[in-house]
C-alpha cells in the first residue's frame, strides 16, 4: 500500500510539474504568413489562465489585383515541451473581405466571408520579453465561390511578439 501511495504522489507531482509553464499576460507583434492568411498581420495574445489564451489577428493585403483583410480569433491551449519551449493548439474563426481592383463595370467586385480555423504550433519564450512562434492554421471559408473564399486553405506563419 505504501508503494502505491508513493507512486501516486510521484505521478501527481510529475503531472503538476509538466504542466507548469509561464505564458505572458499579454503579447503583441506580427504574424508573418502567406497569402492564404491574407499576408502579414498584427497579432495580440491575452492569457486567460495558466495554460490557455485568446489570440486575435488582423491581416491585410494591398495589391494591384485585389485588396483584402481578415480578422481571426482563436482560443488556444499551451503545453510545455522543455523549459521555455512550448507547443499549442487551438480553434476559432473570423470574418474577412476581398475586393477586386480591376473588375469590369457592373460586376460585383467585393465579397465578405466567414471562416472556421484550427491552429497548432510551437513557440520559444526568451529570457527577455520576446516570443517567437511557428504555426500551421487550416481554415475553411464560407463565402462566394467566385472569389475563391469557399474552400479549405492552409496558412503557415512566423510570429514575432513582445510580451508584457
Amino acid at each position: 500500500m505504501k508503494k502505491l501511495f508513493l507512486v501516486a504522489i510521484a505521478f501527481i507531482g510529475f503531472v503538476t510539474l509538466s504542466n507548469a509553464q509561464e505564458i505572458a499576460d499579454n503579447a503583441i507583434g506580427l504574424r508573418l504568413g502567406d497569402s492564404d492568411g491574407v499576408g502579414p498581420g498584427i497579432n495580440y495574445q491575452r492569457a486567460l489562465g495558466d495554460n490557455n489564451r485568446l489570440e486575435l489577428d488582423l491581416g491585410w493585403r494591398d495589391g494591384s489585383d485585389y485588396d483584402a483583410f481578415k480578422l481571426a480569433g482563436l482560443y488556444q491551449w499551451v503545453w510545455e515541451l522543455d523549459g521555455s519551449f512550448n507547443w499549442y493548439a487551438g480553434a476559432g474563426g473570423g470574418i474577412g473581405s476581398v475586393s477586386i481592383n480591376n473588375a469590369p463595370k457592373g460586376v460585383d467586385s467585393s465579397n465578405t466571408f466567414f471562416f472556421a480555423a484550427g491552429d497548432v504550433g510551437i513557440e520559444y519564450n526568451f529570457d527577455f520579453p520576446l516570443l517567437l512562434s511557428l504555426d500551421f492554421r487550416p481554415e475553411i471559408g464560407f463565402g462566394n465561390d467566385d472569389f475563391d473564399t469557399n474552400d479549405l486553405d492552409f496558412d503557415i506563419a512566423l510570429g514575432i511578439r513582445y510580451q508584457f
